[in-house]
């Protein structure tokens, strides 16, 4: 599933929907990323400026999905620990989420709920696995992946109609969207994520993030891995919260757990683990 994303196509996405604009402290950060030496403290300093983000950040890696082996109270430390990678991962997926406000058809608090959720099992099984799957971006993927959808939920009163309808199939949105809209939550997810500047492998593996044939493409071995994860987590957090697999499970998700190197009885456990700490 590719999608046309000519100069003409993105000047009409552009201007049609309030892409949300990337907040000052993460150009901030991400201007410190480019440096040779980018230094930890005049990250960790940013970061401790805004007292909600330090609070939002030391919640998420104390958590249990986190694995950390004992609790970190400074964002100093947090990022000593971490790397400003990772950090930098988890404060653009916080923004990211704040930055969406509006009258929405659906309840963004709840959207976002769903989001965290795949964000903290994509964590929870890069700390499993532990091998070469890129954990400092898992958790950003896991809350941008479907960043289109309140975009879309903001703009059309109607749009609550298309998730029924898909929740209803037991499918992915993006055909209905496409025939109502003439675009879909992975284009716009990607717009976001560019214009964020997110890495280019993450903004693809976005767009793409519903593409059965995304394994078969010659990408990174890392990206591989992460979409693997992705789709896994989607998963597990489909089948503790509403007891079903997710729509793209019975099509990919053997090849997903063979990628990441897991077999169906591990993964079985891993997804017991998981359930219990939800």
């Amino acid at each position: 599933m590719l999608f046309d994303l000519d100069e003409e196509k993105m000047s009409a996405v552009i201007s049609s929907f309030q892409i949300p604009v990337k907040p000052e402290i993460l150009s901030s950060i991400q201007k410190i990323m480019t440096e040779d030496e980018p230094s930890i403290e005049d990250i960790s300093s940013l970061i401790f400026g805004d007292v909600g983000l330090s609070a939002a950040i030391l919640k998420i890696i104390n958590s249990p999905f986190y694995g950390m082996n004992r609790r970190i109270s400074e964002i100093k430390q947090a990022v000593m620990m971490l790397g400003i990678k990772t950090v930098n991962g988890l404060v653009t997926a916080l923004l990211l989420k704040a930055s969406f406000k509006g009258d929405a058809c659906i309840s963004l608090e709840r959207f976002w709920d769903d989001a965290q959720d795949v964000a903290n099992a994509m964590t929870y099984i890069g700390n499993k696995i532990k091998n070469e799957l890129p954990v400092d971006m898992l958790y950003t993927i896991g809350l941008f992946q479907n960043c289109g959808i309140p975009l879309l939920a903001l703009k059309h009163a109607d749009y609550i109609e298309i998730l029924s309808e898909a929740n209803r199939q037991n499918v992915n949105s993006i055909t209905l969207e496409e025939a109502r809209y003439r675009t879909n939550h992975a284009v716009l997810g990607y717009y976001v994520a560019t214009s964020w500047h997110l890495p280019k492998e993450i903004c693809q593996l976005i767009l793409q993030h519903h593409d059965s044939g995304f394994f078969k493409q010659p990408i990174a071995p890392n990206i591989q891995l992460a979409f693997a994860a992705l789709k896994t987590a989607e998963n597990m957090v489909e089948k503790v919260k509403r007891y079903n697999p997710s729509p793209d499970w019975d099509e990919i998700g053997e090849e997903a757990l063979d990628i990441l190197g897991i077999s169906p009885e591990d993964y079985s456990d891993i997804e017991d683990d998981f359930a219990e700490l939800f």
